[in-house]
């Protein structure tokens, strides 16, 4: 999410206004201490104009 929100040339303050999630929240999104729900993570991805799926490095796992 920070690299989508540096693209934008947003802050996380401008996120939490134009979302409605807590700046507080938004940090914990940004720094990965909380998982986004799949409806945070579709609001956001609308906002930053981007694919949910953009929003966090994904690794597969073979187990």
């Amino acid at each position: 999410m920070k690299q989508r929100l540096k693209e934008r040339r947003m802050t996380q303050s401008e996120l939490s206004r134009k979302t409605g999630y807590s700046r507080h929240l938004i940090s914990h999104y940004a720094t990965r201490r909380t998982l986004m729900s799949p409806e945070a993570m579709r609001t956001i991805a609308y906002v930053l104009r981007c694919d949910m799926e953009s929003l966090y490095e994904w690794v597969w796992s073979d187990q």
